[in-house]
């Protein structure tokens, strides 16, 4: 008995401790979380919370494709042709598969065929030997098209105002889809937050054959993991972007070239603004991040304002970004030059960019040098300051003038001066100490 009074007095007074400390270890909520003051562009204005007003009916916890359009649209299934903007908090828990039917059974590509379509249709009839180096045409191609529609029904996500999607812990991953947030040329996609979440293998299963692109052709894939057009005020943070299954080296060549199912994986274009990108690993992907679409793009004129923090980027071949038009605050950011893919550059200076690059560090191999960091596309100019470069690792690393570098072995040159200045950040920390927060912090939490 007295045994017994002693366990229950250790009981009461452990009950009595643990609901007087704090509760340290508790996770946070993300989905009721908002974007920093100052952090970027996307802090421009009232700043954006995303989904965080949601009322509790608008809250959902999703595990599959079917779940996650529901979600997106007021728990209604098949959605509508527009998502809602109610604000609304989506929870990503496990891995949700775009390419599913609605019972959640995988579809490969063959499922999307249509219309007679096969890929060996395909290549024997376009095989530059047999059609030349015209754009195909007839009912092959007109099969191909629909064959696309019918994947792009069930990769194509589209995402509405006001919602936070985020995953529930560092496993959360959406496979194979495109989130598609795109308002119009009259009213804006707005305040959307994306975090913590793996997203993989975002892939066509259709990439149209270009045969006068490039030397050889080539194939031109339609998805990104994300793109954003007509949106602004986006914060997409802490996620983690990767070609694992379709990765470009475990792909096929046909018609002499490689059969490219990727697109982008962050692509901000059609007048979007205010965006902030941060603390994300890109990894293993060519092209990885557009900011404009087209040099005739002039709508795009006095937007495309965009924040890169704390990101890395690793085993990239360009993109990193590549602007036309905005104004790009660049800063913090790891590159990691090497492995499967290609390098081609990292900063693209097109028509009326302002890229400003400050206290990026670079480890670099295969022969890569400081002028080849970036590459100018009908730009003019870029500010750059701050940047350390090494050789395959270890350190040190030492200063570079990327800037200079490029412009000793290019012509013309690029100036210096991008007409403003940055003001919307939280703290542009010295190059030297990023190696270590960026490698061991970007990418979902940790948990």
């Amino acid at each position: 008995m007295r045994v017994l009074k002693l366990t229950l007095v250790l009981a009461c007074l452990l009950a009595v401790i643990t609901a007087v400390l704090p509760t340290h270890a508790d996770p946070r909520d993300l989905g009721r979380e908002t974007l920093a003051l100052n952090d970027g562009w996307a802090a421009e204005g009232a700043g954006t919370t995303g989904g965080a007003a949601a009322t509790a009916d608008q809250v959902y916890v999703v595990t599959n494709r079917q779940e996650l359009v529901a979600a997106l649209n007021n728990g209604v299934y098949p959605p509508p042709s527009n998502p809602s903007d109610v604000p609304k908090i989506i929870y990503v828990s496990g891995v949700i598969d775009a390419n599913v039917d609605d019972n959640n059974q995988p579809l490969v590509c063959e499922d999307y065929y249509r219309d007679g379509y096969t890929l060996d249709a395909f290549l024997a009839t376009y095989d530059p030997a047999v059609w030349g180096r015209t754009p195909p045409s007839g009912p092959l191609e007109d099969a191909r098209l629909v064959s696309r529609n019918a994947q792009q029904a069930r990769v194509r996500i589209r995402v509405g105002s006001n919602t936070t999607i985020v995953g529930m812990d560092k496993d959360a991953t959406i496979r194979g889809a495109w989130l598609d947030l795109r308002g119009t040329t009259s009213v804006n996609r707005t305040n959307i937050i994306i975090r913590n979440l793996n997203f993989e293998d975002t892939y066509d299963c259709f990439p149209a054959w270009s045969p006068t692109d490039g030397a050889l052709g080539s194939w031109n894939a339609l998805y990104d993991s994300i793109s954003l057009r007509n949106t602004d005020h986006v914060w997409i943070d802490h996620n983690r972007f990767e070609d694992v299954t379709t990765a470009d080296h475990l792909l096929p060549h046909y018609l002499g070239v490689l059969y490219q199912v990727h697109d982008g994986l962050v692509d901000i274009t059609n007048a979007s603004d205010f965006v902030t990108v941060s603390w994300n690993r890109l990894l293993n992907h060519d092209k990885v991040m557009l900011i404009g679409s087209s040099d005739g793009a002039i709508a795009d004129r006095g937007k495309l304002r965009v924040t890169l923090h704390h990101n890395l980027f690793a085993s990239t071949g360009q993109r990193t970004p590549r602007v036309r038009f905005g104004q790009v605050h660049v800063y913090n950011n790891v590159y990691k030059i090497g492995g499967h893919v290609p390098h081609v550059y990292n900063w693209g200076v097109g028509i009326e960019s302002a890229i400003y690059a400050e206290n990026n560090l670079f480890t670099v191999a295969n022969g890569v040098t400081p002028d080849m960091f970036m590459a100018r596309f009908n730009g003019t100019a870029v500010h750059e300051t701050g940047t350390l470069w090494s050789p395959p690792l270890p350190p040190p690393y030492q200063p570079v003038d990327a800037r200079a570098a490029y412009n000793a072995v290019n012509d013309p040159d690029l100036a210096g001066d991008v007409g403003w200045t940055p003001t919307l950040f939280i703290e542009v920390e010295p190059t030297q100490q990023m190696a270590r927060p960026v490698l061991r912090n970007a990418g979902p939490f940790d948990w």
